[in-house]
C-alpha cells in the first residue's frame, strides 16, 4: 500500500531523513520512534505530500506521490489519508460532531450518521453536541481520533497522540487507536519518542541521525 524508496528530505545544511526506505501493507500498524526533533513529523510530512522530497520516492495505492500535481496531492489526503495529532486541532467554536464532520464536508459530503457511528466508536456516545471546552485532554484526542477515521481512510499517520496526556489517558487512546486501526483494515503509522507507546504495533523502527531501522 505505502512504499518509501531511498527518500531523502533535507532543510538547509541538516539532513533529517537520509535515504529513508519503508514498505507499509494494508492492515499494518508499525511504530517510528525517535527523539523530538529528530524527523519524525518531517517523516509523515512527505508521505502526505506535505513536505516535498529531495531524492527518492513515495508510492501510496501504486501512484508516486512525488509526481502528482498540488490539487491531486490535496484530493488525496482528503480522500485516503487521516491525521492524529499531538495538539488535537480541534476547533474550539465547532461541537463534537461538527469537527468530526468536518473532513467529510471538506469533500463535499453529509453524512451526520457517519459522524456519529465515528463518535461511538471512541465511546463518546451522547457528547455529540459538546463543545471542546467542556472535554477532558483524553476526550479531545477521542475526538481527534474519530475525525481521523470517519471518512475511513487507507492510512491513518498518528504524530505524538498521546504527548499531552497522562499516563492512563495516554494508554487508554493508545489501545483505542489500534482497536480502530485493525477494526477498519487501514495501515497506520505512529510517530512517538515512547518505546513503551510502541508496544502495541506490529513493527517497530528507530529514526536516528536520518536513517530508520527495523527494531524487530
Amino acid at each position: 500500500m505505502l512504499r518509501l524508496a531511498a527518500v531523502t528530505k533535507r532543510f538547509g545544511m541538516r539532513t533529517l531523513l537520509n535515504a529513508v526506505s519503508l514498505d507499509l501493507a494494508a492492515g499494518e500498524y508499525v511504530a517510528v520512534i525517535g527523539d523530538s526533533g529528530i524527523g519524525k513529523s518531517t517523516l509523515l510530512n512527505v508521505i502526505a505530500g506535505l513536505e516535498p522530497v529531495d531524492a527518492g520516492e513515495v508510492w501510496f495505492q501504486e501512484k508516486e506521490l512525488t509526481r502528482l500535481s498540488d490539487d491531486e496531492q490535496t484530493l488525496l489526503r482528503r480522500e485516503k489519508l487521516g491525521f492524529v495529532f499531538q495538539a488535537f486541532h480541534i476547533l474550539p467554536h465547532l461541537t463534537v460532531e461538527q469537527n468530526v464532520a468536518l473532513p467529510l464536508l471538506l469533500r463535499g459530503i453529509a453524512l451526520p450518521e457517519a459522524a456519529k457511528r465515528a463518535i461511538a466508536a471512541v465511546g463518546l456516545s451522547g457528547r455529540e453536541q459538546s463543545m471542546p471546552r467542556e472535554l477532558s485532554g483524553g476526550e479531545l484526542q477521542r475526538v481527534a481520533i474519530a475525525r481521523a477515521l470517519v471518512g475511513d481512510p487507507k492510512l491513518l499517520l498518528a504524530d505524538e497522540p498521546t504527548g499531552n496526556l497522562d499516563p492512563e489517558n495516554a494508554r487508554q487512546v493508545l489501545e483505542l487507536l489500534r482497536a480502530q486501526v485493525k477494526e477498519r483494515g487501514a495501515a497506520a503509522i505512529l510517530a512517538t519518542h515512547s518505546e513503551s507507546a510502541a508496544g502495541g504495533c506490529d513493527r517497530r523502527y528507530r529514526l536516528s541521525a536520518g536513517g530508520l531501522a527495523p527494531l524487530d
